[in-house]
């Protein structure tokens, strides 16, 4: 049993703590990381290290930015280390290594697909986000306007601005309770989720252009091969909502996006609406996340890739949606 008593305990007796975050980190994560940081350092007398794996630009005003170490440098053992959602040890990627010799470890997390991979594990299922899980976790009369800008940011991200099928009327009781804290909820939603720079308007609409509907309307790819990213110099946050755009596509059920991360190797990225849980299919290929948001690896050509996605697709679909394309 979790005992969050216990886990406060052992941080207030720590004399370093650090914390992780998946990698390829998205708001979820980041905003968790940094509301945890800024928690134990306003309210505990430790030393504390966040470490994330890459910072978009546009999270760069949360409290604690500059304080993320993107090096992963080794400074020895940490007293207490908090794994924040990150479905896997695997995905803690260069982070793994510090929770292995952490004397405690503490996994906090909302991914279905996770069993629990730390000392301590608290895993809420039904949670929107890691930052709700976290909410729940904090003292509200120790929660500062830079903690709950975090929190709120985590929950906006995992939600899709509250439009997702995980929001529950919890997690509106947890955003509202944020905005006492004098959370700009505009600046968090526009700033963040929808403002866009030039060349991710240009990469959205040349996703958008080149995708294709399948399996009679009900799904939508787009891909981008190494090509294509090195010609406009892309990196991860450039395709930031390309999925979430495909989605919205009337009469799709689920939207693929393709990137090309080596020869014939493709990072999938897969959302849903009602009907397909996309965690399943990424699970059986080394992959995780949502019900409805969840992503993987797969090899071969884009042909192959949708082949194999769109097979898996059509066994929760049922035969009356054939998919695949033709080579």
């Amino acid at each position: 049993m979790f005992d969050k008593e216990i886990m406060w305990q052992s941080v207030s007796e720590a004399a370093r703590v650090g914390i992780a975050g998946h990698i390829r980190p998205d708001g979820d994560c980041i905003g968790s990381c940094l509301a945890m940081y800024n928690y134990i350092t306003e309210n505990y007398g430790c030393s504390v290290t966040v470490y994330i794996e890459e910072l978009p630009e546009k999270y760069g005003f949360l409290a604690g930015s500059d304080s993320i170490d993107l090096s992963f440098k080794d400074t020895g053992n940490f007293d207490v280390f908090f794994a924040l959602d990150c479905g896997d040890e695997e995905r803690l990627g260069k982070a793994a290594k510090f929770m292995k010799k952490a004397v405690h470890s503490y996994c906090i997390d909302h991914h279905k697909t996770n069993t629990g991979y730390a000392h301590e594990n608290l895993i809420v299922h039904d949670a929107a986000a890691t930052a709700e899980v976290l909410y729940d976790l904090m003292d509200p009369a120790r929660i500062s306007k830079n903690v709950a800008e975090c929190l709120y940011l985590g929950i906006v991200h995992d939600t899709g601005v509250f439009k997702h099928s995980n929001t529950t009327k919890h997690t509106m009781e947890t955003a509202g309770a944020l905005l006492t804290y004098g959370v700009s909820s505009a600046r968090i939603i526009d700033g963040t989720f929808y403002e866009k720079t030039y060349l991710q308007n240009q990469i959205l609409g040349r996703c958008l252009m080149e995708s294709i509907l399948c399996m009679d309307g009900k799904v939508i790819i787009s891909s981008l091969d190494r090509k294509v990213q090195m010609l406009y110099g892309l990196v991860s946050s450039d395709t930031d909502g390309v999925i979430d755009q495909l989605r919205e596509t009337k009469g799709v059920e689920v939207a693929i996006l393709l990137k090309e991360m080596n020869p014939r190797v493709w990072r999938v990225s897969m959302r849903s609406q009602e009907e397909v849980n996309v965690a399943t299919i990424c699970s059986k290929f080394g992959g995780g996340g949502h019900i409805r948001a969840a992503g993987c690896m797969l090899n071969g050509s884009v042909h192959d890739v949708i082949n194999t996605l769109t097979r898996e697709i059509e066994m929760q679909l049922g035969p009356h949606t054939p998919g695949g394309i033709e080579n």
